[in-house]
């Protein structure tokens, strides 16, 4: 079941806040605002299929809702660094670039 908030905004049954219609989750227009600091005219340059209104209106769920977001945040940083932390030995460039001739040498 999904919930909307609001013409704009979806909650879908994971509790995860969407633009709707969009394919686009709340919380990448809000990494975008913190990354660079970009304004809601600046991020419909960048992604251009979402309106000016749906912009705001994940920002300003954000807002409404900052500690969630902020949490969910939080959680996916650790995720991906206990990710990074279990690879015993991150490869190079150069020896995945070695490793995809040889892949492509023996097709």
């Amino acid at each position: 079941m999904v919930a909307v908030l609001n013409s704009l905004i979806e909650i879908d049954e994971k509790g995860i806040p969407w633009i709707s219609g969009a394919n686009t989750k709340v919380v990448e227009v809000v990494l975008d605002k913190m990354a660079h600091n970009s304004s809601p005219e600046e991020m419909h340059e960048q992604y251009p299929h979402l309106s000016l209104a749906q912009i705001h209106a994940a920002l300003s769920y954000y807002y409404e809702h900052r500690d969630e977001v902020d949490a969910d945040i939080e959680r996916r940083d650790r995720y991906v660094e206990n990710l990074r932390t279990q690879q015993k030995s991150p490869l190079t460039r150069k020896e995945l670039e070695s490793r995809l001739r040889a892949r492509d040498e023996t097709r």
